[in-house]
């Protein structure tokens, strides 16, 4: 058959046997991912576990003068630590080598501040290794954190610091195998040690005295698939802009030359450098705190940090604290668990999967830049139209109408974050509805949480603004799973409050948990005693939702200000943390509350102001108490660390020696910024 005759038979047929030829790939736009950062952000999820010598003093930030004999976690096991990270769904995870307090946990030739001293296993243990063999072991990614800042270290802020802090660096990168991410925090110089100087050191601008563009090149020589976190603007992951794991939307992964831009980054930024949303399954803070048990983030609320960090295409590095014998604690542990089964019933099904889909226009008629590419399953292909086509649309038809309330796209970032803007419509009675019209970049990933659950079978893809031809790899829809309700416990005065009011609740208030038979909470109901309440929904059949509880403090119907430096201070104690306590005068600034009648007190709280502002913020303090508010007793005094980035709840034990007290005062010494002393809420706690 010669070539006229096959020419006729196609066309007879209604085809033509002439190929077109295969069109080229769009060129990458602008800054791209290396192919590390790619396999980076498709880990999506991973732990932090801070465990070190702060977890036997209960502080946030050591001040380099702990005694190293205190480490001796008589039941730690790595292995079983790990394999609870992998149960729960983590890709790796990242471990505390250093934190500010300058010890190390592993046999570091650097410094004498190290896990030689301490009493486990006789001065012969490293908690690096026996985490990074675990790791290997389990199948998941190891990764350490290193704080520039040394408390500890005589020589820091000196040239001297940085030949030990360089080897630091060398020794974990070299002795334990490929390390995923290596971890520097932000926070350098201040208040410290420093080999017993106990003195303020500042160190100017940091990028200049660690330097880290040598710090980099480091790096990459020994471990160049590892993933640096910080290091001024030379790092390939950003911070997130809080450490409440959420990161802004629009959420760009490329920044400005010199890096910053925290959880937005910047709109065609010169360097591609994701975000990574960080944050505690535990209210308490980092290191693990005594009592935390009460403060455990629901699994509900880990959903929605998963949405406002992996669904706006960030990293989520979850931190799960150790105990003093190197356990997890079983509540952090149930809530991670929990939050595995949420994850899993939201992906178990994409409705979208092997849909129907016919684009407005396919790049060069190639079936390999094919509309269809968005619902095969397959993140590396991907749809893509002519270079000129900035806003095409596709029409996604599904094998039968579906109900969903999450919708996911993804663009191919091997080519560039290239989308601005876009709109989700669905065809319901027969008409084209905008279900979402909020959409702006797209990037590693989006997921947009409908306000309500749509059903449809047919839905339109419309994008609205590029930068370049966009090149968009998954289409998705998945449904929620129902939560399960979980009451939120508070106080105001003696006013018991439990929440949510529409639901039957019962309670207990002996600290035992609750049983069907427990009371049932009603809105009048009074409680003045101090002490841990407990709560769960009361559900059909006679069953309970799980239990949440929190400890509650002293009463405070009753109470008085008796004085304050600027005259005011009701909103220290009215049970409202929304509300603050502002003396913004210069020096010291005291609260001096009479409580009524006599107390023996074990501890205090202190909850930093909630509106987002720094100024004011107390961060260090004196608490002394009275019996007759006449003679007064310093029960403590010290440092509320990292309250910039985590402004939680912290509570201080007293030194009193059980004296009693019927009055206490409260004095900031110094403020985070500005002058003056504030206080969302002050609570104390009896023995």
């Amino acid at each position: 058959m010669n070539s006229i005759t096959k020419f006729l038979l196609g066309a007879l047929a209604g085809t033509t046997v002439i190929s077109a030829p295969a069109a080229e790939a769009p060129k990458p736009y602008g800054a791209i991912p290396t192919p590390q950062q790619v396999e980076w952000q498709r880990m999506e999820f991973y732990a932090f576990i801070h465990f070190g010598l702060n977890t036997y003093t209960g502080r946030e930030w050591g001040y380099g003068d702990e005694d190293p004999k205190m480490f001796d976690p008589k039941s730690f096991n790595a292995s079983e630590i790990v394999e609870t990270f992998k149960k729960g769904g983590m890709k790796g995870m990242i471990y505390t080598a250093k934190h500010h307090d300058g010890f190390c946990a592993w046999p570091t030739k650097t410094t004498e501040h190290n896990i030689t001293k301490t009493p486990w296993k006789g001065g012969k243990g490293d908690v690096v290794k026996e985490f990074a063999d675990a790791c290997k072991k389990h199948g998941i990614k190891f990764g350490t954190y290193l704080s520039p800042w040394d408390r500890n270290h005589a020589e820091y802020g000196r040239p001297g610091y940085l030949d030990a802090y360089y080897g630091q660096i060398r020794e974990l990168l070299s002795n334990y195998g490929p390390v995923f991410e290596i971890w520097f925090d932000g926070a350098n110089g201040g208040d410290g040690y420093y080999g017993g100087a106990r003195e303020r050191r500042n160190i100017g601008k940091a990028d200049t005295y660690y330097n880290f563009e040598h710090i980099v090149k480091m790096i990459r020589g020994i471990q160049p698939n590892c993933i640096i976190w910080g290091a001024g603007h030379h790092g390939d992951a950003r911070w997130g802009g809080s450490e409440k794991g959420h990161v802004n939307y629009p959420h760009w992964s490329t920044v400005a030359k010199e890096g910053g831009n925290a959880g937005t980054g910047k709109r065609g930024g010169e360097r591609w450098v994701p975000a990574e949303g960080d944050t505690t399954i535990n209210h308490a803070g980092w290191f693990w705190h005594q009592g935390q048990a009460g403060r455990v983030k629901s699994p509900e609320t880990l959903m929605q940090v998963w949405f406002d960090s992996v669904g706006r295409g960030a990293n989520l590095i979850l931190n799960v604290a150790a105990d003093k014998n190197g356990k997890l604690d079983p509540a952090d542990v149930a809530s991670l668990m929990e939050f595995k089964k949420l994850r899993d019933e939201l992906y178990a099904k994409d409705f979208a999967r092997g849909a129907k889909v016919s684009g407005s226009q396919v790049r060069g008629k190639d079936k390999k830049f094919a509309a269809s590419n968005m619902t095969d399953g397959k993140i590396d292909t991907y749809w893509a139209v002519e270079d000129d086509n900035l806003t095409p649309t596709a029409i996604i038809t599904l094998p039968k109408p579906a109900t969903f309330d999450v919708i996911r796209i993804r663009e191919q970032i091997r080519l560039g974050q290239r989308v601005d803007s876009f709109n989700v419509d669905a065809m319901i009675k027969g008409k084209w509805v905008c279900i979402d019209n909020g959409g702006k970049t797209i990037g590693n990933q989006v997921m947009r949480v409908l306000p309500a659950p749509v059903t449809a079978q047919k839905l339109r893809l419309r994008i609205t603004g590029s930068q370049a031809t966009p090149c968009i790899s998954e289409f998705s829809l998945l449904k929620q799973p129902a939560g399960a309700i979980r009451p939120t416990i508070s106080r105001v005065g003696d006013q018991l409050v439990i929440l949510p009011k529409d639901t039957p609740i019962v309670y207990t208030t002996d600290g035992s948990n609750p049983n069907p038979n427990s009371p049932k909470y009603t809105a009048n109901a009074k409680y003045e005693g101090a002490g841990m309440v407990k709560a769960a929904a009361l559900l059909k059949g006679n069953k309970l939702g799980p239990v949440t509880q929190t400890k509650l403090g002293i009463c405070k119907k009753g109470w008085k200000v008796i004085s304050t430096s600027n005259g005011k201070g009701q909103a220290a104690i009215d049970d409202n943390p929304r509300t603050a306590w502002l003396a913004p005068a210069e020096g010291n600034q005291t609260i001096t509350i009479d409580m009524g009648k006599a107390h023996q007190l074990d501890s205090f709280s202190y909850i930093p102001r909630q509106d987002g502002q720094t100024k004011g913020m107390t961060d260090r303090y004196v608490f002394e108490i009275s019996a007759d508010g006449k003679q007064w007793t310093k029960a403590a005094e010290g440092e509320f660390s990292n309250l910039r980035a985590n402004p939680i709840e912290l509570n201080v034990k007293l030194k009193n020696n059980g004296q009693a007290a019927r009055y206490f005062r409260f004095t900031g010494t110094h403020a985070l910024d500005g002058s003056g002393t504030s206080a969302a809420e002050l609570n104390v706690f009896p023995k």
